[in-house]
């Protein structure tokens, strides 16, 4: 479900932008996040970027894969604005949203969506993003019935036969979609708790994703819970990617509650680009009438 290609806006600011022109060099370019004062503060996102969204259960690595998509969606009608605060570059855009699934079907999700965030979250996502349910090859060779995972075969009647494999489905399915695209995978929890697939097989398609993405163009997010495989799996991961967004419960400094909170773990295009001073953690609200926002920023020493 392809929507036409919206126009990037230069910021009319003079810096890096025309110096990198007058240089002869290609200027910088960025994709906003659609989350405000994490684009302010990093620029955005590098085209091509895959980026590890990881963190504990709850704690907003996937609101804030829904709110960026959700607003880069409401981009596509011109009704979204960006501020990307200090950047002197130009922003793209891309031109659709995929969301992969391998548990969770389409009404799923956004029967969820509609019961915590904003009304527009649904409406412009049910009009500009595809959605590859990949269920049916998930539980394949597992013992869920086919009445509740969509899939034709099953270890409980004898009827699972030869399967294609995930890893490749999943593969042909981003190649076919990743061009100009913001594609979120959800999630790398479910490839690494199946015995069927070997960890090694996953890290090794993440890699390759990550040369493959640069000719796309666009941004991957790859979502995972924390702790879910072997530690050396969790590192090789998050080595393998262009950047890890970590999101964690944190204990507020002020008061006796568990706060969110995200910061960047890994990107050198976005570690170089903020100042020392302003490397730190972001604390962020989840709520129904805007999604996932950041309400302060917080310096780590």
């Amino acid at each position: 479900m392809d929507a036409a290609k919206p126009k990037g806006r230069p910021l009319p600011v003079p810096g890096p932008g025309p110096v990198r022109e007058k240089q002869g060099l290609t200027p910088l370019l960025r994709i906003p996040s659609g989350v405000a004062d994490f684009d302010a503060i990093t620029g955005g996102l590098p085209p091509g970027s895959v980026i590890l969204l990881m963190g504990d259960s709850g704690a907003g690595h996937t609101e804030f894969a829904l709110t960026s998509a959700s607003k880069l969606t409401r981009a596509v009608e011109g009704t979204e604005e960006f501020y990307m605060g200090p950047f002197h570059g130009a922003t793209v855009l891309p031109t659709h949203v995929t969301y992969v699934s391998f548990t969770r079907s389409r009404e799923q999700l956004l029967h969820e969506i509609r019961n915590s965030f904003p009304v527009y979250f649904p409406t412009f996502l049910s009009k500009h993003m595809a959605f590859v349910d990949l269920s049916s090859a998930y539980f394949a060779d597992s013992i869920v019935p086919p009445e509740w995972s969509r899939s034709r075969r099953s270890l409980l009647d004898g009827s699972s036969g030869p399967s294609p494999g995930l890893l490749p489905v999943l593969a042909t399915e981003l190649e076919n979609r990743g061009k100009n695209s913001l594609v979120v995978v959800d999630t790398l929890s479910d490839l690494l708790v199946r015995r069927s697939i070997e960890k090694e097989d996953v890290v090794t398609l993440v890699k390759g994703l990550r040369s493959r993405a640069k000719d796309w163009r666009g941004l991957i997010y790859l979502l995972s819970a924390r702790h879910v495989t072997e530690p050396h799996i969790e590192e090789a991961l998050k080595d393998s990617v262009d950047a890890v967004l970590d999101f964690s419960w944190v204990q507020s400094p002020h008061k006796s509650s568990r706060i969110r909170a995200m910061w960047i773990e890994k990107s050198m295009p976005l570690l170089s680009h903020v100042p020392p001073a302003r490397q730190g953690r972001f604390v962020i609200n989840v709520s129904d009438d805007g999604g996932l926002v950041t309400t302060q920023y917080e310096r780590i020493d």
